[in-house]
């Protein structure tokens, strides 16, 4: 697994989903307003809001790459998890409860679609736009995964960023195939109401999937450590220290895009205070050679914890 802080390509997969998803709200809301779908109204504000989302995680970013001051000596690092987390509460609120709305209210006021075969050629160009989009995602993602299952990376990386991209692209398919398959039946069947429940569908779909995002950002602002294959790199640095004799505590916390460690070590017997300094000094190069994320190591020498 990469280590990297993976900004350059959580900026382009951000890219990637803001103009994908520019194009296929225009498209959408033409859509839907020359054909009176409610799916397609749904999904052209499910779009929108990606839109606005890809703005608020650049601004996350951005904003977490400010310099370390007074007020905030450990940087700004944890402010792309709260944009993030803004961007979850939106896809919950704009995107999913809007279009559980408008499809009750075309269920109960329905009203007749017209050349449904518009809507359905628009959410099949979209499909093709939204699955580039994903790809340009599952490419970053997977400079900073190695090997790792994609699973297993979104249930433990760290990269809020990339894990929101990634979620809004994989609703957005979702949604764009509920949308196609409700308006086919509506098509067939010359029944309106299935355009209803196609909307609705896309809302409880947006609900469940900005619930699971909220519940994994949510541990990231709370307060998270570093991945544990870092953890284990720096356990291997502080053993290969030949003035080190044990390794009592290690602390670390992920802050965006950077670790902060602090750790307890013991020394070995007999060790002079100015080798022991020398020690700790060379301990800290290595480790930030070896993982260039770690920005702040604190090391504590005592004989047990």
């Amino acid at each position: 697994m990469s280590h990297g802080h993976g900004n350059e390509g959580a900026v382009k997969a951000i890219l990637y989903a803001f103009l994908a998803n520019l194009g296929i709200a225009l498209s959408k809301l033409a859509a839907a307003l020359y054909t009176g779908s409610g799916s397609m109204l749904a999904e052209s504000i499910h779009s929108a809001a990606d839109c606005a989302n890809q703005v608020l995680l650049y601004m996350g970013m951005k904003r977490s790459q400010r310099p370390p001051d007074d007020r905030h000596p450990l940087g700004y690092g944890k402010a792309v998890y709260f944009w993030s987390f803004m961007v979850a509460i939106l896809l919950f609120s704009m995107g999913g409860m809007f279009s559980i709305y408008e499809g009750v209210h075309k269920l109960y006021e329905p009203e007749p679609l017209k050349d449904i075969h518009i809507a359905l050629g628009v959410i099949g160009l979209s499909i093709l736009l939204e699955l580039g989009s994903l790809f340009g995602a599952m490419r970053e993602i997977k400079k900073i995964r190695g090997e790792t299952p994609l699973l297993k990376w979104l249930l433990h990386s760290r990269k809020a960023e990339l894990i929101v991209v990634f979620g809004e692209d994989v609703a957005a398919l979702a949604g764009l195939v509920f949308a196609g398959f409700f308006l086919s039946l509506a098509a067939i069947t010359g029944n309106p109401v299935y355009d209803a429940l196609g909307s609705a569908s896309i809302g409880v779909l947006l609900v469940v999937i900005s619930i699971a995002l909220s519940v994994r950002i949510k541990s990231m602002l709370v307060g998270e450590s570093a991945d544990p294959e870092i953890e284990h790199t720096i356990h291997k640095q502080i053993e290969a220290n030949a003035s080190i004799e044990k390794v009592l505590r290690i602390i670390t916390a992920q802050l965006g895009p950077d670790i902060m460690l602090a750790c307890k070590v013991k020394m070995k017997p007999g060790l002079a205070l100015h080798d022991a300094v020398v020690a700790v000094n060379d301990l800290e190069k290595s480790i930030k050679t070896a993982l260039p994320d770690v920005r702040w190591s604190f090391v504590e020498i005592d004989t047990m914890d």
